[in-house]
């Protein structure tokens, strides 16, 4: 069949480019040490930040949620799939995150995904022009596209270049649309300055939190705790599914806001919630890490990001400069990333190879991500591991 034949050329080409990816399957929780197809490995490639994704009291909350509500919600939000435990989990999220945010209210997503496709097709349209960080998630990018406005690219950091399509813009709605830390690289987007742009000129401030809600800030509330935010300006989108613990996202923004996806986001409306289990174990999720537990685990995963970019000291590779939790090494080529993550397997250690087109052509990476549930001892371990690769040891 010629269809066939055309895709298995397609992944020959994949193979020779040292860009397929393959599918490894975990046989234990969500943990620094995980059993991977069949062996034993210490992980560096989750984004469970602060180690919640097992945890006791989240475990037991999940069983609690399915005694309570069953498994499946049996229909969208907007028909009966809402249950009692996706509105408390939506009004503790905009209680937790009021602080940054007017009229606060918040929105439960299946997933993180889902929720920016729904943000960027609700709230622009073929009359509104998106401004969108060149080094934004892939949600973002396809949120923008669904949307059919018109979008403008601006330059990964670059305020000034975004300062002058701003002012240049004469669309009757503008939307900014930014990562505030990015994925591949752990840096974080100026959010100050895209705030104040965005007041000046009457534009949405979209701000994909995925990984920094709960990491960072000092209780957890993310950048725009981090950054001292509050504005009515302000869209917020937090992934549930990374330092949380569990799964889904949400959007937190003016009530206003809130209510328009309802009416109008599409991806939301048209699809069935969540199983109300996640969102019960959820409101565990958000306790701890608005306690003591949540800042002991923040403080930690801190001593740990630092202790790791204090011990890899490189000659040919490059660890770029990130303060956050996501630690990338870049070696370059396809087939060296390849190589060394082959190497770190070999030796117990998981740790993935990110290539085009996440990443841009020549900057494949060893993608390193520290969890609060990782050990002084396990960092140490795997900077020492990386360090006799470069060395050829």
């Amino acid at each position: 069949m010629e269809l066939l034949l055309k895709l298995e050329r397609e992944l020959k080409e994949l193979d020779q480019r040292s860009l397929r990816r393959r599918l490894r399957v975990a046989e234990t929780p969500c943990a620094p040490r995980v059993k991977v197809d069949g062996r034993e490995m210490l992980a560096f490639c989750s984004n469970d930040y602060l180690g919640l994704a097992a945890h006791p009291r989240l475990v037991e909350a999940l069983r609690e949620g399915a005694a309570l509500y069953g498994v499946g919600s049996g229909a969208s939000h907007l028909i009966s799939g809402h249950s009692r435990a996706h509105a408390l989990l939506e009004e503790r999220l905009a209680d937790f995150m009021s602080p940054h945010l007017e009229s606060a209210r918040a929105l439960y997503f299946g997933t993180g995904y889902m929720a920016n496709m729904a943000l960027l097709s609700a709230l622009a349209g073929a009359e509104a022009e998106i401004f969108s960080e060149a080094l934004n998630h892939a949600s973002l990018i396809d949120g923008a596209r669904l949307s059919r406005a018109k979008v403008q690219i601006y330059p990964h950091g670059d305020t000034e270049a975004l300062a002058r399509m701003l002012k240049a813009s004469t669309a009757p709605v503008k939307l900014v649309a930014t990562d505030s830390v990015f994925s591949m690289d752990g840096d974080l987007a100026p959010l100050p300055r895209l705030l104040q742009l965005c007041e000046q000129h009457g534009a949405w401030l979209i701000v994909d939190d995925a990984h920094g809600f709960g990491v960072l800030g000092e209780h957890g509330r993310g950048a725009l705790e981090h950054f001292a935010l509050r504005s009515p300006y302000l869209v917020y989108m937090g992934t549930l599914g990374k330092a949380a613990g569990v799964g889904g996202a949400f959007v937190a923004a003016h009530d206003t806001v809130i209510e328009w996806l309802v009416q109008r986001a599409r991806p939301y409306i048209y699809t069935t919630a969540a199983a109300p289990a996640l969102a019960h174990a959820l409101l565990a999720a958000i306790d701890i890490i608005a306690g003591d537990e949540g800042a002991a685990r923040r403080a930690h995963l801190r001593s740990l990001i630092a202790q790791f970019k204090d011990m890899l000291r490189l000659q040919r590779w490059q660890l770029y400069p990130s303060d956050t939790a996501i630690q990338p090494v870049v070696v370059g080529a396809n087939d060296e990333a390849l190589r060394v993550a082959a190497a770190l397997h070999e030796q117990g250690f998981w740790v993935p190879a990110i290539r085009p087109p996440t990443v841009p052509a020549n900057t494949a990476r060893l993608r390193v991500t520290l969890s609060a549930a990782h050990a002084t001892d396990e960092v140490a371990q795997l900077a020492a591991a990386f360090k006799a690769l470069e060395q050829g040891q």
